[in-house]
């Protein structure tokens, strides 16, 4: 006798399990912080100019230029993508012991980070996006969401 296929029931977090069944303890997104629903402005891709100023945010620049740039980012990001991410994460090429930096939007902090050092909440969630090389940065957002984002420009889907 053949072994025939049966349709899979999907169950996400919050939705309802089938009768009989227990609802599974902890999140069912192993390990990782729960993804809110993204809408599509936030998967467009991210123009040349925004991947300029994002790697522009740990270049050195004096304290008023940062603040300036992280203000532009701030406004296009909400007239553009209708949120602002908390900042980005990305790989950090100071060398030795560092190895990714934090962008922070709202006051132009970066942080530098060596490979033990614990990375503060929400970022952590984004760390081993950005050690594989393959994102340009990763957008954090308030909630736990990250956007990975390709050197391309492109968003990568949750």
């Amino acid at each position: 006798m053949g072994f025939i296929e049966q349709p899979r029931r999907v169950v996400r977090p919050g939705q309802a399990t089938a009768p009989g069944r227990a609802a599974a303890s902890g999140p069912a997104t192993g390990g990782r912080p729960p993804q809110t629903r993204v809408g599509a402005d936030r998967l467009r891709a991210r123009p040349v100019g925004f991947l300029n100023a994002v790697r522009r945010l740990d270049a050195g620049l004096d304290p008023a230029a940062c603040s300036e740039l992280a203000d532009w980012l701030k406004e296009h990001y909400t007239t553009e993508f209708g949120d602002v991410p908390l900042g980005f994460l990305a790989t950090c090429y100071l060398g030795a012991p560092y190895v990714d930096h934090q962008l922070n939007l709202f006051r132009s902090i970066v942080d530098h980070f060596a490979p033990g050092d614990p990375m503060p909440h929400p970022f952590a969630a984004a760390r081993m996006l950005v050690r594989t090389g393959a994102y340009a940065f990763v957008e954090v957002y308030d909630g736990g969401l990250v956007l990975p984002v390709l050197p391309d420009g492109s968003v990568v889907r949750p």
